[in-house]
Parts: structure tokens; C-alpha cells; sequence
């Protein structure tokens, strides 16, 4: 049953659940796109394909969305209740401050004041277009490397294992 309190911030639960798993996700990313990185790696015929370019754009625009959006939720996380009822109350400019309740997508804390108004605090405005540039960065460069993955020749296993004389491991 939903809560009819007027003045409710995120969701404890939701938001310590965000606050653990982001930096987790973020250094597998982290992991991931330094092991790509790693000049052994560099040096490789395969590695510097266009689909394995725009795959590691991806991953790198993914990560940077992931630590925005975790900054974000840290900037709220310790505020509490009676934080945000103070940042209102002064961005409200001497208007009662009626309500306010956070959102996750967007990341936002919104303030209702008396007459209707509403507002953002806390959150800054650039944070969310941050986040959404860089994930529609992401889902363009991973669908530009799907589309070149698949249009990329199919060599014969032999090559693929670097054998020059077309036979397979087995067979040797």
C-alpha cells in the first residue's frame, strides 16, 4: 500500500541497492576495457576492427553513465529527509514548500510549493542529460558494432587460429 505521506525522498532500499551494485558493475567495465587495452591485446590482427572499436565505445560510454548516475545517487543518499526539506525550503525562495519526492529515471528530488509550482534540487540538470548522452552513445556504438560484427567475413578456422598451414589443433 503506497504511503500518503507528502514529503518522501528515494526509497532506502532501492537507492542502497544502486549504491552497492553501480561500483561493482563499474569495475567489471573498468576490467573489461583495460584488459582490451592492454598493449599485448593492441598488438593483435583483430583488435583494432571497427566493431571491436565501437564495442569498446560502448563499454566506455556504458561505465561513464554508470558512474554519473552512482555520483548522483550518493548526492542524495546522505542528504535524508531533513536535507532535502532545507534545500527546498531555500531554492522555494520564502513559498511553503507543499511536498517533495525523489524519482530514480530521472535521478531528481522534486519540490511542490504552494500555488503549484515544482522544482528540482539537489541533482543538478546537467547530471541527467550526462547520463542519457552517454547511453544512447552506448546503445548507437554497440548497435554499429553488431552491424559490423555481422558483415565482417567469416574466415576459415585455420586462419582464425593463426595456423599458416590450414590445419586445425586436432589435427596436428
Amino acid at each position: 500500500m503506497p504511503s500518503t505521506d507528502p514529503y518522501q525522498v528515494h526509497d532506502f532500499t532501492a537507492l542502497f541497492t544502486i549504491l552497492i551494485t553501480a561500483p561493482l558493475v563499474l569495475v567489471g567495465l573498468i576490467a573489461y576495457l583495460g584488459s582490451r587495452l592492454a598493449p599485448k591485446r593492441l598488438r593483435s590482427p583483430g583488435s583494432r576492427t571497427p566493431a571491436a572499436v565501437c564495442r569498446d565505445v560502448a563499454a566506455l560510454s556504458a561505465a561513464i553513465a554508470l558512474a554519473l548516475y552512482g555520483w548522483g545517487c550518493l548526492q542524495v543518499a546522505f542528504l535524508g529527509r531533513q536535507g532535502v526539506g532545507n534545500a527546498c525550503a531555500e531554492e522555494a525562495g520564502g513559498a511553503r514548500v507543499t511536498a517533495f519526492h525523489g524519482d530514480f529515471v530521472p535521478l531528481r528530488i522534486v519540490c511542490r510549493v504552494t500555488g503549484g509550482d515544482s522544482f528540482t534540487v539537489v541533482v543538478p540538470d546537467h547530471l541527467n542529460t550526462s547520463i542519457i548522452v552517454s547511453l544512447l552513445l552506448a546503445l548507437a556504438c554497440g548497435a554499429a558494432s553488431l552491424l559490423l560484427r555481422l558483415k565482417q567475413p567469416v574466415l576459415p578456422t585455420a586462419q582464425k587460429e593463426g595456423r599458416p598451414d590450414g590445419r586445425n589443433r586436432l589435427d596436428s
